[in-house]
């Protein structure tokens, strides 16, 4: 399976992925969830920063990446920092909210459960953390035909995903933190055709199986873009501390 080279596709992810209109639809679904006395937001995995840049109040974006980070900082300039979600450079209690966006999905297990945990620890007593959670149920909706396909013929790997919403509620739970919401919001833009999902094929980005291909070639309006994912954010809210 091919991995994403995020510094050399920072200059063209936007356009890739939804633009403006998916980062609008994000950014309006995490402030729905936000408590009404948040000031301050750390969005870990900021990417482009082209959904931070929308959050509401004093936000700082952490991504890894230099070459996103680059493109981040020409959106919020002083307000976006290099590093590791698993070892944040930010102090314990210093956010009243932390996002993780189309993050989670793409970790190990002991990564997932690393950005989790950084995650309770930067928060204040009360704060949130907002995270996606089942992108594949988004990515492989019943209602395409396409991707229903994929996820028919893709062998059961026998283990829940980094970000199943239960087991991200588990390991927020081991840090305290407990569910407090969710919302969702439409992936404009990111609605595949038969063709696109067979270039990805061949391209190494989602695993192939025997027939596959053929099968995608054989449906109708092979150039028509299928519906548009929907995702889902959990929210989970860290106690307030005991009087």
């Amino acid at each position: 399976m091919t991995v994403l080279d995020y510094d050399d596709e920072a200059d063209r992810y936007d356009a890739t992925r939804g633009g403006e209109p998916r980062a609008a639809a994000a950014a309006e679904a995490i402030a729905a969830l936000l408590p009404a006395t948040t000031r301050s937001i750390v969005d870990l995995a900021c990417g482009t920063g082209i959904v931070t840049a929308r959050l509401p109040g004093r936000v700082l974006g952490v991504d890894r990446s230099t070459g996103m980070a680059s493109v981040a900082a020409a959106r919020l300039p002083g307000r976006i920092a290099i590093g590791d979600v698993t070892r944040l450079p930010l102090s314990a209690c210093s956010a009243d909210a932390v996002t993780i966006i189309w993050l989670l999905h793409l970790l190990g297990p002991a990564e997932s459960a690393g950005a989790i945990r950084e995650a309770a620890r930067i928060l204040r007593p009360g704060g949130v953390l907002i995270t996606t959670v089942n992108k594949s149920d988004a990515s492989f909706r019943d209602d395409d035909d396409a991707a229903a396909l994929i996820r028919r013929f893709r062998p059961p790997s026998g283990r829940p995903a980094p970000d199943d919403q239960a087991r991200v509620r588990q390991a927020a739970g081991e840090h305290g933190l407990t569910p407090a919401g969710t919302a969702t919001f439409r992936g404009f833009g990111q609605g595949k055709s038969p063709r696109v999902w067979r270039e990805r094929l061949r391209g190494g980005w989602i695993e192939s199986t025997p027939h596959l291909e053929e099968a995608l070639a054989a449906l109708p309006d092979q150039d028509r873009p299928r519906p548009d994912p929907v995702y889902t954010l959990l929210a989970l809210r860290k106690p307030e501390r005991a009087r």
